[in-house]
């Protein structure tokens, strides 16, 4: 696998999707995205089918403000049922394989003294991401720069030890990130937050795969309405991304909101998942 030109093909999609995304009112055709992106029209179709599965036609409906729309004009939506019935089967993703694990009391007090962290930076669908784990699970999965997401891993856990070296547990995040409906063994987290935001995670994780929902939702399920920007917050503040999914958020008027990663990002793993769960 070539690395430097998989980070290339990614870039110009991201370059595409964000061409999409703000000029979707004007459903822009196959040779206007491919011309915004440099590229001829039959070498950006091969492309972009190739990344997401879907032709680039198939992918602007579903990264479109209104398809996040239609997901809201639903009377309940999975995320609802996936919760008012205790996860009787509706998540599979949260019951079956992914598991968190919250940092002791100690750990949190510590800052991550004496654990000892592996990272490594591994190519996904995604671009190059940072993977970091302890002996019990990921504790941190960023995109974009490798030189920012290191430094924002150590603020994480300042007085831990690091050690550059790709673990098993780092490939089976990838693979999960890349086959969310097929993943074959548990995954565990070992991450470090706040009650508050703890119970945050865990209701992200709640939501299926394709699926979204809204800030004020996750504030309804909490039985705390009137926490909608702490809920923003702490969904902000989510050490792992896609696999404790907080790109599956956005505000109550449809609009995407904001992302940690970046906006087209989000953007590209909303349209990603919604093509491949139809």
């Amino acid at each position: 696998m070539n690395t430097t030109n998989n980070n290339i093909d990614f870039k110009r999609i991201e370059q595409a999707i964000n061409y999409i995304r703000t000029h979707f009112k004007e459903q822009p055709s196959l040779d206007d995205i491919a011309a915004a992106v440099n590229l001829s029209s039959y070498h950006f179709q091969r492309l972009f089918t190739k990344w997401a599965g879907v032709s680039p036609k198939k992918f602007l409906q579903y990264t479109t403000i209104e398809y996040a729309k239609t997901q809201l004009k639903e009377q309940k939506t999975l995320f609802d049922v996936s919760i008012d019935s205790g996860l009787s089967g509706t998540s599979r993703l949260h019951d079956l394989f992914v598991t968190i694990e919250a940092m002791t009391p100690g750990e949190y007090k510590n800052q991550g003294k004496d654990l000892t962290i592996y990272y490594s930076y591994p190519n996904t669908i995604f671009g190059t991401a940072c993977v970091a784990s302890t002996n019990k699970g990921i504790c941190y999965l960023a995109f974009g720069s490798k030189a920012t997401a290191y430094k924002e891993l150590v603020e994480i856990f300042p007085r831990s030890n690091y050690i550059h070296q790709e673990q098993p547990i780092h490939l089976q995040a990838v693979f999960f990130l890349q086959n969310p409906k097929n993943a074959l063994n548990p995954l565990h987290l070992h991450i470090k937050g706040t009650e508050f935001q703890l119970k945050v995670w865990d209701a992200l994780l709640k939501i299926p795969l394709g699926n979204l929902t809204t800030y004020g939702n996750i504030s309804n399920h909490l039985n705390n309405p009137n926490a909608n920007r702490a809920v923003g917050t702490a969904v902000g503040s989510n050490p792992v991304s896609f696999i404790i999914p907080c790109h599956r958020v956005i505000r109550s008027s449809g609009e995407l909101g904001g992302y940690h990663w970046g906006l087209d990002l989000k953007v590209a793993m909303i349209g990603w998942e919604a093509s491949h769960t139809k």
